[in-house]
């Protein structure tokens, strides 16, 4: 059965940087597609980033280029997003995904078939 449990979360002032971690456990994780999505209070779950098994990357342009960066560590079954230069419209609930099928790489939310149970971002003005 996979898992995913994320850490890293919580408060920090605009303009300041986080890390956040998802460990997953359940199957061969150097197979999937992981991802990143966020919802903020009152939205609908967004995507945010995703890092293919092949560990190319995409993220959503316009909101976090630049300033987030999703990366792996395969031998610790570790998805990582270091988010720098965070803005209070950020705060949101971030969660850990993984796609459905191995070798696939989708950043659609509905390709994603596992998720971890979130950690809390909170940005102060």
């Amino acid at each position: 059965q996979v898992q995913l449990v994320e850490s890293g979360g919580g408060l920090v002032q605009a303009g300041g940087s986080l890390r956040l971690s998802c460990a997953a456990s359940g199957r061969t994780f150097s197979s999937y597609t992981m991802g990143w999505f966020r919802q903020a209070p009152g939205k609908e779950r967004e995507f945010v980033a995703a890092i293919y098994w092949t560990g190319g990357t995409t993220y959503d342009a316009d909101s976090v280029k630049g300033r987030f960066t999703i990366s792996r560590d395969n031998a610790k079954n570790t998805v990582y997003l270091q988010m720098n230069s965070l803005k209070p419209e950020e705060t949101a609930v971030y969660y850990c995904a993984e796609n459905k099928v191995a070798y696939f790489g989708s950043r659609n939310e509905a390709d994603f078939g596992y998720w971890g149970q979130g950690t809390q971002v909170t940005v102060s003005s």
